[in-house]
């Protein structure tokens, strides 16, 4: 399931009609098998750039509890160009989570899902190539506008966007910046903020992507750290 891969021939036009292809292709229906085991991915990039680097952590989705990860480094594909960035990071987010000793069930991926100007963020791009149910969970707004968020956890404001909710601004957790969920494939903008806001504990970040998070953002060159070094 986890073997196709985003292609860049250098055309920016041709990407952005791959984009629009794929966004229409994008389902926004819980559509998700009971929830075992989940994944949390995010990208990070090494050498100024030249190298990608994507980890994958897999979760039990009862307990959130860590079981596996798996990072991989790849050469960076092509340039950063605004609003493409899913054609530079998805190579090495497939090799990660085709390392993983399951098939997650579901996979948040620190990023965009439709809130994107073309409906096709990271997230979406995954689901939509893969099959996977995913949600993209950002840290900030690429597009859109949405009304006053409430400082507590679990108040939320639709994030809008030429006239269609593209998804939620989330508090997480008590008086911290909220989080921006949107769904990418196979969950609606209901459904997403609620998995989200379920996955997340005493932090920010729900656990998968904050799990992830932290095995990307290492700097040294082995290719991961002992499971039980998470939980430091």
């Amino acid at each position: 399931m986890i073997e196709s891969a985003p292609v860049w021939r250098g055309d920016v036009a041709e990407a952005r009609a791959v984009q629009s292809e794929l966004a229409a292709r994008v389902s926004l229906v819980d559509d998700y098998p009971p929830l075992r085991v989940i994944a949390g991915v995010d990208v990070g990039f090494e050498d100024s750039g030249a190298i990608t680097r994507a980890a994958a952590v897999l979760l039990d989705a009862g307990t959130l509890v860590p079981i596996a990860q798996v990072v991989a480094r790849l050469p960076t594909c092509m340039p950063y160009i605004p609003g493409l960035l899913s054609f530079r990071e998805l190579p090495a987010v497939l090799q990660a989570l085709s390392g993983l000793p399951q098939v997650p069930d579901m996979v948040l991926v620190d990023g965009q899902g439709i809130a994107h100007p073309r409906g096709l963020g990271i997230a979406a791009h995954l689901g939509v190539i893969t099959g996977l149910p995913t949600i993209g969970v950002a840290k900030t707004i690429l597009v859109g506008s949405h009304a006053a968020v409430g400082e507590r956890r679990g108040d939320r404001a639709d994030l809008v966007y030429q006239g269609r909710v593209i998804g939620t601004v989330l508090r997480s957790k008590d008086r911290v910046k909220p989080l921006i969920v949107s769904p990418g494939y196979r969950v609606s903008v209901e459904g997403a903020a609620e998995l989200v806001l379920a996955g997340c504990t005493r932090y920010r970040l729900p656990e998968a992507t904050r799990w992830a998070d932290r095995v990307a953002s290492r700097r040294d060159r082995s290719s991961s750290f002992p499971l039980g070094d998470l939980y430091r």
